[in-house]
């Protein structure tokens, strides 16, 4: 793709250039902004003001040092004025949230999913939206767009979820469906961007988690299925077809239990929501919910106790193949398994760092998702922040 002669995508490009650097070094003014991305500084100049007026950035007062002469003044990404709109199309509920450009919550409601029908579900999720984006209109807040995370993997193009096994839906054209809606609602237009749930949770934790953000960040996203996300080398790394991360078909055991997927021994049948139901059900208990799983490990249930550290040791091992696969500096652990207390996530923390210590190799940092039961939500939001303030991409998926 060339882009030799148009001025303005340049231009943005350079803007978005000078983000970028603020986002992952704070403070720094704009002599060193000039340094970092080679801009002379009267451009640099020019293009901070404008992102100043327009809401990206803010100027604060300099710590005083004690030197002499004029301080330089600190820029910082500006939480004030602009804002994300991001959602989450889950398989039992839905999720709407608006977001700060520092990831700060701003709005968020979240509600069971009304019907598996298409058309009722993109219909009460914009509203949803519309009414978040009337909220932030009322704050004084600028919305940049809006992003949508789904259960399945996608055609980004094209706008289309390609198919969501736990929602029996294949081949839908959510973006333009929903950008319809969104009209109707009264939301004028700004960009819908959609991604994969576990994708779009793992830009969450990049674009907004704790720094420095070490490469490549998994996020592992544990539910019903099991799912990754995985950024490197600042993109999504998602495969040829889209579905890159489906960790939960890798097979931890030969011969194992069968998954419903037709192969046995799969990721899911050790460590997904629908495996542990289904082990304290084998004493005699109902079906549960994932609330009422959790209500048992929070109790101390010594059932429960026992099925989590069965299954937090499988989580283990497969965090310990994703290490070995993708040697990333950070492993994320999210999604709903994430309310079932600390058995799961200290038993499979204790199995990797006896892997690391027999292998004499640092394990990589192991977190839970910031957002908890948010992070697609917000992770959503992120993805729209992420392909913003990367005009190269966001010209290649226009």
């Amino acid at each position: 793709m060339s882009i030799t002669g148009d001025q303005s995508f340049l231009k943005q490009i350079n803007r978005m250039a000078l983000v970028r650097v603020i986002q992952q070094a704070p403070a720094l003014s704009r002599a060193d902004l000039a340094k970092e991305t080679g801009l002379t500084k009267s451009t640099v100049s020019l293009l901070v003001q404008e992102l100043i007026d327009e809401g990206w950035f803010v100027e604060r007062k300099a710590q005083v040092t004690g030197a002499l002469g004029r301080r330089p003044t600190p820029l910082y990404i500006d939480s004030q004025r602009l804002a994300l709109i991001g959602a989450d199309l889950g398989v039992e509920s839905i999720s709407v949230v608006a977001v700060s450009l520092t990831g700060n919550v701003l709005d968020a409601v979240t509600e069971p999913l009304p019907s598996p029908d298409q058309a009722v579900v993109i219909h009460r999720l914009a509203k949803l939206i519309a009414a978040c984006a009337e909220r932030l209109k009322h704050a004084g807040r600028t919305l940049l767009g809006i992003g949508l995370g789904v259960p399945g993997p996608v055609n980004e193009q094209a706008g289309t979820l390609k198919y969501a096994p736990n929602l029996g839906w294949s081949k839908v054209q959510i973006v333009a469906r929903l950008g319809s809606a969104l009209k109707a609602a009264g939301v004028s237009s700004p960009r819908i961007f959609m991604q994969n749930e576990a994708d779009v949770a793992a830009l969450g934790e990049f674009e907004f988690g704790e720094r420095p953000i070490p490469e490549p960040l998994v996020y592992l996203s544990l539910g019903v299925g099991v799912g990754a996300g995985i950024v490197a080398n600042d993109r999504l790394f998602s495969g040829v077809d889209g579905s890159a991360g489906d960790f939960g078909h890798s097979i931890l055991q030969v011969d194992g239990p069968e998954c419903y997927c037709g192969r046995r021994g799969c990721a899911e049948t050790f460590i997904g929501l629908r495996a542990i139901g289904t082990q304290i059900a084998a004493w005699g208990e109902k079906a549960l919910s994932t609330a009422a799983l959790a209500e048992l490990a929070a109790r101390g249930d010594a059932r429960m106790r026992e099925v989590l550290t069965h299954a937090g040791r499988y989580l283990g091992v497969l965090a310990h193949n994703i290490w070995t696969a993708f040697k990333p500096g950070r492993i994320v652990f999210g999604g709903p398994a994430c309310e079932l207390g600390p058995y799961f996530f200290d038993t499979a923390a204790a199995c990797m760092q006896r892997y690391a210590e027999s292998s004499g190799l640092p394990a990589p940092e192991l977190k839970q998702a910031h957002y908890g039961s948010l992070a697609v939500a917000v992770g959503a939001a992120a993805l729209v922040l992420h392909k913003l303030i990367r005009p190269l991409e966001l010209k290649a998926c226009a």
